[in-house]
């Protein structure tokens, strides 16, 4: 393992009874397709999330199995919502790179720039953007809020970090004009989209759809997708 990673914590991540971690599994045939020549980077990462991505808490071992299926393929798709080339993209609250590393293997086309306010994240997301070259990707420390006038965007992207009126607020101040979020949403996305109505006409952004990408996947990406209004 590099030396670049920063010490492990000394605590084990929640709910880990202390053993190794199962192995992962080999990548679907389509994986060649999503990633083409860059394969062995997603590669690469699948093994870092495996190991120190597990030892620091980011994943779950659990999650291991199904890095491919539930992590790195599903990820990587949302770049079909995207379309725009040498766009800037926000990865909001990105945790252990999810989705913004998928995406900048997939997409080395983009700016991939990963905010996340957890110092012992970040040092890890850095030593992984290193190992794996990713000269396209930026990490920064703090929170969304704090980046607004800073990282104006053509996308802002985020999984798993709140349900989508509260996401809004955040992603919102980050979209340049004519930008649009992209959330990744689960069965829930429609639920949320009405939810967050009232919130879409006050930041008078627009009313947003929900879109399903990779369907080339088992099991297909939900995104919510906003834009705003120029």
């Amino acid at each position: 393992m590099s030396s670049s990673f920063p010490p492990d914590p000394t605590e084990a991540p929640p709910g880990d009874p202390g053993g190794e971690a199962p192995g992962i599994p080999d990548p679907p045939a389509v994986a060649k397709d999503i990633f083409d020549d860059r394969l062995p980077i997603a590669l690469r990462y699948a093994d870092l999330l495996a190991d120190t991505g597990v030892s620091h808490g980011l994943i779950g071992p659990r999650e291991v199995p199904r890095l491919w299926s539930r992590h790195l393929l599903n990820c990587a798709v949302v770049g079909e919502a995207m379309p725009v080339s040498g766009a800037r993209v926000v990865d909001v609250g990105s945790g252990a790179g999810l989705p913004g590393i998928p995406l900048a293997i997939a997409r080395p086309d983009l700016q991939i720039h990963l905010v996340e306010p957890m110092l012992r994240r970040t040092e890890w997301l850095s030593a992984v953007v290193a190992e794996l070259g990713l000269d396209t990707v930026t990490v920064h420390r703090g929170r969304a809020q704090e980046y607004a006038a800073r990282l104006p965007s053509r996308y802002v992207t985020s999984r798993a970090v709140a349900r989508l009126p509260k996401l809004l607020g955040w992603c919102a101040p980050l979209l340049a004009p004519g930008g649009e979020i992209v959330a990744m949403k689960g069965s829930s996305a429609a639920e949320e989209l009405a939810e967050a109505g009232p919130l879409l006409r006050r930041l008078r952004l627009g009313s947003g759809s929900v879109v399903a990408v990779g369907r080339t996947l088992a099991e297909p990406t939900t995104l919510v997708v906003v834009p705003r209004r120029s």
